[in-house]
């Protein structure tokens, strides 16, 4: 018996809806961090993208656990002298992107490199209840029921 490894021509990807709406940003950044990597399934290949496609809806309506709504800071540099920008999560989630949140937290959980950059292309958040991949079918997964730490009364 040979190490199983799959082809990416043989990888079966699914959709997956998620509504964030009342769920801690980590908790849920790390389950979308599995699905899109493809952990959860038994061909799973590092470096092959064996993920499902996620869809996450309410992005606005995360939370943080602690004290994290103030003072986490989020940083990043211009390149040019003196160009550090630093803003809370309650800057951006008030703000006009309040999904950046929930794409940083997953993005920050993955290996960097092309794979990484593969995989972000398979995350779609939105602010809103509505998402366009309603062709798609897909199936929607109930975190707050895995874990009662997921969700943040």
């Amino acid at each position: 018996m040979g190490t199983f490894v799959a082809k990416p021509g043989e990888v079966d990807k699914k959709w997956i809806v998620i509504n964030a709406e009342g769920l801690v940003v980590g908790r849920l950044a790390t389950i979308i961090a599995v699905r899109l990597k493809g952990k959860h399934k038994p061909i799973y290949t590092p470096h092959v993208d064996c993920g499902d496609n996620v869809i996450v809806v309410n992005a606005e309506k995360v939370v943080f656990s602690g004290d994290k709504y103030e003072d986490k800071k989020y940083h990043r540099h211009t390149g040019f002298p003196g160009g550090l920008k630093t803003r809370t999560p309650r800057m951006i989630i008030e703000g006009k992107f309040p999904e950046r949140v929930v794409e940083l937290a997953v993005e920050r959980m993955l290996r960097r490199g092309p794979l990484q950059r593969q995989l972000m292309r398979n995350l779609k958040v939105y602010k809103g209840a509505d998402h366009p991949h309603a062709a798609q079918n897909p199936v929607a997964l109930d975190v707050g029921k895995m874990n009662r730490k997921n969700v943040r009364a």
